[in-house]
């Protein structure tokens, strides 16, 4: 795997529900169409020229060095450390990656700070034997395998997704689902109910509309579509006592 060096790794995220983030890898694997807003971030400030380069994932072979001179500077300040959201932690095809994570989650478990997962790949068994006190969570928009294999190509499976979610649950881990970008029903047609009853015992969930493609807005109701959505996973989420983000522009 190709490796690069950098001089930070952790910073405060402008995502409105996160903390601090470390993105220990660049470019991605998972090769997302949605498209990638990350993608889309890096070929803009000319860190990468082409779709088949962001997709050759780089590894931060300092990633370790770095945070031991960054936190004990900063875990004052530190709520808690996602891992990622311009990368994957648990990459498809990459235990180099996978292996860096846990190692990483260790390093910020011995400052006792928290770490916060989430991944389009299988959270490895592993990763269970971690401190209880982090968090596991996968992406999941679909659960129609055709819709995976043409917008994120070379994920998980969502049943996997969903079952290495289940045994981090299981394990007694608090889990989380982001539910983002959901896409209109001229992109896939699903029941959103289904979707929310395969995760429902999950303890959190953050739910955001689709956005960057023309596809959405050529969707005639789209506004009233995304509202009805938010209804659902408000009635969904009041039911089940599971705590809700509805991310900014949905409805």
């Amino acid at each position: 795997m190709n490796k690069i060096e950098r001089n930070s790794l952790l910073y405060k995220t402008e995502v409105e529900y996160g903390d601090y983030t470390i993105n220990h890898v660049f470019g991605c694997a998972h090769g997302c169409m949605f498209p990638c807003y990350a993608f889309q971030m890096a070929k803009r400030f000319g860190n990468v020229k082409t779709y088949k380069e962001w997709i050759k994932p780089k590894i931060v072979s300092n990633a370790l060095d770095i945070l031991n001179h960054e936190i004990p500077k900063l875990k004052k300040d530190i709520k808690t450390v996602q891992l990622s959201f311009t990368t994957d932690p648990f990459m498809v095809g990459y235990p180099e990656v996978s292996s860096l994570t846990i190692d990483i989650i260790k390093r910020l478990n011995k400052d006792k700070i928290k770490a916060v997962i989430l991944t389009k790949g299988k959270i490895p068994a592993k990763a269970l034997s971690l401190a209880k006190y982090n968090s596991f969570g996968i992406t999941l928009v679909s659960l129609d395998e055709k819709f995976r294999k043409k917008y994120e190509p070379h994920t998980a499976k969502y049943s996997d997704r969903i079952n290495s979610l289940r045994a981090a649950h299981k394990a007694g881990f608090k889990t989380w689902v982001s539910i983002e970008p959901y896409p209109t029903p001229n992109i896939c047609k699903q029941d959103l109910s289904k979707l929310l009853k395969s995760i429902s015992f999950v303890d959190y969930i953050v739910f955001g509309r689709w956005h960057y493609n023309r596809l959405v807005s050529e969707y005639k109701n789209y506004r009233s579509f995304y509202a009805g959505c938010v209804k659902t996973v408000r009635a969904f989420c009041k039911k089940k006592k599971i705590k809700l983000h509805i991310k900014t522009g949905t409805n």
